[in-house]
């Protein structure tokens, strides 16, 4: 074992071996779409039944006096951070509204990030460390293997917050692909005559086939209309959650249609249209910047192999004239 990890070839066929593994999982995980819909559809359902029961508490500690209403965390992470006082320590003013925006909600969420953050760079000085120290030196002084486990202390501390960031992007993307679909959906049902909650509800069990991060914000939006004592609230949540400013400028209009009376129909059919040409902006701008993205690989991968299906047959050419001319002298 010793041998095999110490191996540089083998490394390399493990890391080959690790990208084909996470490309199969990838192109799989495109067909259990259903599946994570419903589970997340089951999710947001559990988050409106949480919200009907602090309405209920909400009015019954009018009388009784208040009461916590907050779910508490009190796992094995939860203790570390509360006795190593890490929300201090690393404390973050953002963090709780990323993670909403990345999908992750409640009080676990947020204490898993801090307990990772702070684990993570010891978890990566330590695995640098006893392979560098013990399986192989690859010849290294030492001040340069110290060198090399500071590094991977470093990339530890901020790989939550790029795990954080990725996930955040994905979601926006996914989100902002299938919005201007389903304002449109939500227009339909709006001037059919249903009420926006039915709405919203509507739209959102029908998104979920393009959209499945779409589909449980939108669910949620229905639930927090329902229960929040201001339907203004759930409308500037649901702009926080997305952070972006299609969502934030639909957020605003809505708000306004119910404020001041205006028609609810006319400010979807113009969001509706101004979120389909943020779309087809964004579109233009990734095939604008795919030349020069492309250079690169076309360097690495497309040109050495260009150059070895012209030139082999030259060079075996000249290799059999040589032989020829050798063999006849």
């Amino acid at each position: 074992m010793v041998e095999f990890f110490t191996n540089v070839q083998n490394l390399l066929s493990l890391g080959v071996g690790v990208l084909v593994f996470a490309t199969l999982m990838t192109l799989l995980s495109s067909f259990s779409g259903g599946a994570k819909l419903e589970s997340r559809l089951k999710a947001v359902a559990v988050r409106r039944e949480e919200l009907k029961r602090r309405s209920r508490q909400a009015i019954a500690a009018q009388n009784s006096g208040p009461q916590n209403l907050r779910h508490s965390d009190d796992g094995f992470k939860k203790r570390v951070v509360e006795r190593l006082n890490l929300t201090k320590l690393l404390e973050d003013p953002k963090v709780a509204e990323k993670m909403a925006q990345a999908g992750y909600r409640g009080p676990k969420p947020l204490t898993t990030f801090y307990f990772f953050r702070f684990s993570m760079p010891f978890v990566f000085l330590a695995i640098i460390a006893f392979y560098l120290f013990v399986f192989n030196d690859f010849g290294l002084p030492v001040m340069t293997r110290l060198t090399a486990c500071m590094f991977a202390a470093v990339i530890g501390f901020y790989a939550p917050n790029i795990f954080l960031s990725n996930r955040i992007s994905k979601r926006k993307t996914s989100i902002m692909q299938a919005f201007p679909d389903a304002l449109d959906l939500l227009l339909i049902c709006v001037e059919a005559g249903m009420s926006i909650e039915a709405a919203i509800q509507k739209v959102s069990q029908e998104i979920g086939g393009s959209s499945i991060d779409l589909a449980e914000e939108l669910t949620l939006l229905s639930a927090e209309l329902s229960y929040l004592p201001d339907r203004r609230m759930a409308y500037e949540g649901l702009a926080k959650r997305t952070n972006h400013p299609g969502v934030k400028s639909v957020a605003t209009a809505m708000t306004q249609a119910e404020t001041y009376g205006t028609p609810l129909g006319t400010a979807l059919r113009t969001m509706a249209k101004e979120n389909r040409e943020m779309r087809l902006s964004a579109a233009e701008k990734k095939a604008a910047a795919l030349p020069a993205k492309l250079t690169v690989p076309m360097i690495l991968f497309f040109l050495p192999v260009l150059f070895i299906v012209i030139l082999t047959p030259a060079i075996i050419s000249i290799q059999d004239t040589m032989a020829a001319g050798a063999g006849g002298g």
